[in-house]
């Protein structure tokens, strides 16, 4: 079987014993009641599968949904991945409530494309068939099956099969075809096990393509699988395309592991989420308004989970109205932004509503912002959703997977979506895969300015501000993050960095006559100390200084690294520093190795200053130590 073969998925809808099945079996040859239970009480319960092989290099993929209204649920599941609708009405009975309900299921999943079978012809005179007609258009006014195609067919005498082939044939050449440069994701619609092969899941592959031996993750489970061999329609395939039906055998996994509401995709591309932001419609015919904090059931791509839907906009929505909600989950949910949902009321349980995913990691703004934002994502615009995601992720920016998986644009697309963005100035590049808005960028600018500012104005005979201190005060940014703001301050000439320490560019240390000559004081004091100097409460005593100023001017000293500190408390001039290890270099080369004494000898100072000054040699790389004893390293 070819994968470069195109797929369309069709989706039956309607009441319960209108003939769906049996005209998914008068179509295919497929008899898609699978359980003992749909066989002994020939009613559908669960969802059915078939499939239609043209010979143009069509395949219809059919799912065939149980049209009573306890198994609503399991309609869902099938009807998600749907591109076509297929809404079967008996032409003995006419509209029921599972028809409405189902139409307008497929409605709210924003299916664009598809037709109305009328079955069960043969039980019915010709005058009949067109009062039936009269009512199919009044209810499908206004929806997207208006002016569709009507069919009359019997399954039992094959009358109308072959206009059906036709017109499901020129319906599904109209249907996009589905992107396979998004990321992939198959929702479990089945799962089973198969002696010898292990778990088997199927689905329909809503985006990208699936191949023999991927890597694969379960999500939200987080169970990461080999692909052991994948089937469409009963045949051995190597790879697997969107919107193809597919069976995929999964290696090492167990069955109870799996569920239906799961979904496959590569391991570590999709996330599931708890909260949720999205724009939510009520049907006009729905029985009462949604208010908020009310508890619904939300039906997205093969699962149903419990929600509390909070209203962004009023107290309540009324029916035909809508607005933005925020759905806080009772279970993880694995879907992107743009996914179309249908919501259930608890109890009793019948269809409300539906609507889009517009963030799956919603940022904390206030309502008037948050508003802003959800009117910016649903405007569906690519450039401004990936932006507003950008800009959502405020300081610490945004990484390309975590962005590809909550737009629906796929990683290529997204990265030429960025790049068009960092062309333009509204972001800018933190690395090729990490992404900050140029508001971002701004408020770190101003943040590490502000910070710099008052650190001069509070201690302005310090040479400059820690570079770990500062970016703390900057949001506590991630470090690349930060680097790259600091870094194109620098290269501006706004701040300037040296080593560890930040300081303003216009930041001039000017030190008063008395400060000078006591700087002066300190720094020949040491200088003279050479290898025996004193601590630097002694130093500082001598020096006639007291109070916060002394330690400011003695840190002047370390920050122009004219004192290096050894340990602790211990300094030493950096022209004595140098001069002792030249001396202990050369030492070292005459003996090949030396103690603390031989320390002590060479430079007339005592054990107090022999010690620190040995490890601290160690420490620079200049000496290693063996026992007891040092020897020159690499020497």
């Amino acid at each position: 079987m070819s994968a470069a073969r195109r797929h369309v998925v069709v989706g039956t809808a309607g009441h319960i014993d209108h003939g769906k099945t049996s005209l998914v079996k008068a179509l295919t040859g497929t008899d898609t009641d699978r359980l003992p239970e749909e066989k002994a009480r020939g009613i559908t319960i669960d969802l059915g599968f078939a499939f239609l092989e043209e010979p143009d290099g069509l395949t219809i993929e059919v799912v065939d949904v149980p049209g009573h209204e306890r198994f609503v649920k399991n309609m869902l599941a099938g009807v998600g991945g749907i591109d076509l609708a297929m809404l079967v009405i008996a032409a003995d009975e006419g509209v029921m409530p599972q028809t409405r309900e189902h139409l307008a299921i497929c409605s709210l999943l924003h299916i664009r494309t598809g037709l109305v079978v009328l079955t069960k012809t043969d039980t019915v005179e010709s005058d009949w068939i067109e009062l039936v007609r009269d009512d199919v258009a009044t209810l499908v006014r206004g929806t997207f099956l208006e002016g569709a195609p009507v069919v009359p067919v019997s399954a039992k005498t094959g009358a109308g099969l072959d206009e059906l082939r036709a017109t499901l044939r020129r319906l599904a050449a109209t249907v996009p075809a589905r992107g396979t440069d998004q990321l992939p994701r198959l929702p479990i619609d089945r799962v089973f096990t198969i002696k010898g092969f292990g778990t088997v899941v199927t689905g329909t592959l809503a985006a990208g393509a699936l191949g023999v031996d991927d890597r694969v993750e379960v999500f939200p489970r987080g169970l990461v699988a080999k692909i052991r061999g994948l089937q469409a329609h009963g045949h051995a395939v190597e790879r697997s395309v969107a919107g193809q039906r597919t069976a995929v055998n999964l290696q090492g996994l167990e069955r109870a592991a799996v569920e239906r509401g799961d979904v496959i995709g590569m391991a570590g591309t999709l996330s599931a989420t708890t909260l949720a932001d999205v724009v939510l419609e009520i049907l006009h015919d729905a029985p009462r308004p949604l208010k908020s904090r009310d508890r619904v059931r939300l039906h997205a791509g093969t699962s149903e989970i419990m929600a509390r839907a909070l209203l962004l906009e009023g107290a309540e929505l009324a029916p035909g109205k809508r607005g933005f909600a925020r759905l806080r989950l009772e279970a993880p949910l694995v879907a992107l932004a743009g996914d179309r949902f249908v919501i259930r009321s608890y109890s009793p349980i019948v269809t409300i509503g539906g609507g889009t995913l517009l963030d799956t990691d919603p940022p904390r703004l206030k309502r008037p912002a948050r508003l802003a934002h959800l009117n910016v994502l649903e405007s569906g615009a690519p450039e401004a959703v990936v932006e507003e995601h950008v800009r959502g992720a405020g300081v610490g920016g945004i990484r390309l997977p975590a962005l590809v998986a909550r737009v629906p644009f796929g990683p290529a697309r997204t990265r030429r979506l960025l790049d068009a963005l960092a062309a333009a100035g509204r972001v800018t590049a933190v690395d090729r895969d990490w992404s900050l808005h140029a508001d971002a960028v701004a408020r770190l600018r101003g943040l590490v300015t502000a910070a710099l500012e008052q650190f001069h104005r509070a201690q302005p005979l310090r040479g400059g501000m820690s570079r770990e201190e500062l970016r703390v005060r900057a949001a506590n940014a991630d470090e690349r993050v930060f680097a790259h703001v600091l870094g194109a301050l620098d290269a501006e000439g706004a701040v300037r960095v040296d080593r560890d320490k930040v300081r303003l560019a216009a930041h001039e240390l000017r030190l008063s006559a008395v400060q000078q000559t006591a700087v002066d004081r300190l720094e020949r004091e040491f200088r003279e100390a050479a290898a025996a100097p004193p601590s630097a409460e002694e130093a500082l005593g001598r020096a006639g200084l007291a109070g916060d100023e002394e330690h400011e001017l003695f840190q002047l000293l370390v920050e122009s690294r004219k004192l290096v500190r050894v340990k602790e408390s211990l300094f030493f001039h950096a022209a004595a520093l140098e001069a002792i290890q030249d001396k202990l270099v050369a030492l070292l080369r005459e003996r090949k190795e030396i103690g603390p004494g031989d320390v002590k000898d060479l430079l007339g100072i005592s054990r107090k200053y022999a010690i620190p000054l040995l490890e601290y040699f160690d420490a620079r790389r200049v000496t290693t130590r063996v026992g007891e004893r040092r020897v020159l390293r690499g020497g």
